[in-house]
C-alpha cells in the first residue's frame, strides 16, 4: 500500500512508549563524537557551497539510528516533534483528512475525510483530488509540503481546490482542533457488534470500552474487533482494554535493556461473550498483541491476514535541541510468553486475502461492512459460536 500522510494519526508509536527528556551534562558533552563535530566544522569552513548545521545534525542523527538495523527505532527532527505529539495525543489543529500522492503526481488524493471534521463540513469527499492549496498547485507536491500549507492557527481558514470528476470545486475550510475518533461502534447482522480501533494511543481505552458498552446496550451477542491498519500505541491503553475483556491472569510481559521483567495482570472481571479480531499486514505492535491475547485466553479467534511481527518496544527520548529519538529499549511477549517477532507475526485462525483495491478501500474506510470480505468471513464464523 502506498505511503499515506495521515493528518489524523499515522506515526508508528511504541506499545510501551514513554517520553523522557535527555539532559546534556558535562560528562555527556565530553562524549560528543569528535569526528562528527570535526566534519561539521570542516564543512562549514571549507565547503564551497551552502551548508546548514541543523540539517547536517539531523541527517547524522537519522543515520545513526538507521545504522542499528532496527526498523522500529526512529528519529524525529525538532521541527516535527509537535506534529508527533499531536498524533500520539489523537488531537491536532487541522482540517481532518488523509491524503496520498497521485501515481502520476498530478495532485493529492483524499483517501479519508474525518466524520464531523472541518473538511467534511466544508463539503470535501473521499476520492476528491486536491489540485491547489492557497492558490499553489499541488502537482508534484509531497504530502509533507501539503501538510505545511494546510496547517495554521486555530480559527483561520485555508483555501483548497479539489478536482471532483471533471469539475474543479473551490472550498474554504476553517482550521480547528480535531480529535481523532479512536474507537467506533456499529451493529452488524445477527446482533454482532463491530468495534473499529484506529490506534492504541491516548483515549483508546475509554473510547473502546464506551463503544463496547454501547453495543451491549443495543443487544450485541458477539463482538468483532477491527484492528486492521492499526499502528499500535501505549501499553497502558492496551492493558486497560484487555483487563476489561479478559479474566484474571498475565496480560503483557516485557523486559527492558537492563533485564528488568514486568508482567501486567488482569483482574477476575471479564466480558463473557463470543469475540473475534480482524488483523492484516499493517496491524503492528499493540494491535497484533491485542489479537494474540484474545486468542491465547480462548476468548475469541483471529481472522484476516498475517501481521508484521513486532517484538520490541520504544521509549521516546527528547534531546537537548528539541528533537527526539524513539529507541527500542526492550522486548515484549504475549501472555503465553511468545515473541511475535520470533514467529514472524500472528497467523490468523481464518486467513482471508484481499486484492490491492479492496485493501485500499479498507484503509480509507470507504468499504461497507456488507462488502468487506474479511468482515463477512469473521461474521459467518461468529454465527457458529
Amino acid at each position: 500500500m502506498k505511503k499515506v500522510w495521515n493528518f489524523l494519526s499515522y506515526v508508528l508509536v511504541a506499545v510501551a512508549a514513554s517520553v523522557a527528556t535527555l539532559a546534556v551534562s558535562e560528562a555527556a558533552a565530553d562524549r560528543t563524537p569528535a569526528k562528527l563535530t570535526e566534519l561539521a566544522d570542516l564543512i562549514e569552513e571549507c565547503f564551497i557551497g551552502e551548508s546548514d548545521r541543523t540539517a547536517m545534525e539531523d541527517a547524522a542523527a537519522e543515520a545513526m539510528v538507521a545504522s542499528l538495523g532496527d526498523r522500529w527505532s526512529y528519529y524525529i527532527p525538532a521541527d516535527e516533534y509537535e506534529v508527533y505529539r499531536e498524533q500520539v495525543n489523537n488531537s491536532y489543529v487541522g482540517i481532518g483528512i488523509s491524503i496520498q500522492m497521485m501515481e502520476d503526481g498530478s495532485g493529492l488524493l483524499v483517501v479519508k475525510v474525518n466524520e464531523g471534521g472541518p473538511a467534511e463540513e466544508a463539503g470535501m469527499l473521499a476520492g476528491d483530488v486536491i489540485v491547489r492549496i492557497e492558490g499553489q498547485s499541488t502537482e508534484g507536491m509531497s504530502t509533507s509540503d501539503a501538510r505545511e500549507l494546510v496547517r495554521g492557527e486555530e480559527g483561520s481558514s485555508v483555501a483548497i481546490t479539489v478536482l471532483r470528476g471533471t469539475s474543479e470545486v473551490p472550498l474554504t475550510i476553517t482550521r480547528r482542533q480535531v480529535q481523532t475518533v479512536v474507537a467506533s461502534a456499529q451493529m452488524l447482522e445477527d446482533n454482532i457488534g463491530l468495534v473499529t480501533i484506529t490506534n492504541f494511543d491516548n483515549r483508546c481505552a475509554d473510547e473502546t470500552i464506551t463503544a463496547i458498552e454501547a453495543l451491549l446496550e443495543q443487544g450485541a451477542q458477539a463482538l468483532l474487533f477491527d484492528v486492521r491498519n492499526n499502528p499500535g500505541g501505549y501499553k497502558k491503553e492496551l492493558v486497560q482494554v484487555l483487563d476489561y475483556l479478559l479474566p484474571e491472569g498475565p496480560l503483557f510481559r516485557s523486559e527492558n535493556y537492563e533485564g528488568k521483567v514486568v508482567v501486567d495482570e488482569s483482574d477476575a472481571s471479564c466480558l463473557e461473550i463470543p469475540m473475534a479480531v480482524l488483523v492484516n499486514g499493517d496491524s503492528y505492535s499493540a494491535a497484533e498483541f491485542f489479537a494474540a491475547a484474545i486468542r491465547e485466553y480462548d476468548a475469541g479467534f483471529v481472522a484476516g491476514q498475517q501481521t508484521c511481527g513486532k517484538g520490541y518496544y520504544q521509549n521516546t527520548v527528547r534531546l537537548s535541541d528539541g528533537s527526539a529519538v524513539g529507541l527500542s529499549m526492550g522486548k515484549y511477549a504475549t501472555p503465553d510468553g511468545i515473541s511475535l517477532a520470533e514467529v514472524g507475526g500472528l497467523t490468523p485462525d481464518i486467513i482471508i486475502e484481499v486484492d490491492e483495491e479492496t485493501a485500499a478501500r479498507i484503509y480509507a474506510g470507504t468499504l461497507d461492512p456488507a462488502e468487506d470480505p474479511q468482515i463477512q468471513a469473521a461474521v459467518e464464523a461468529l454465527k457458529e459460536k
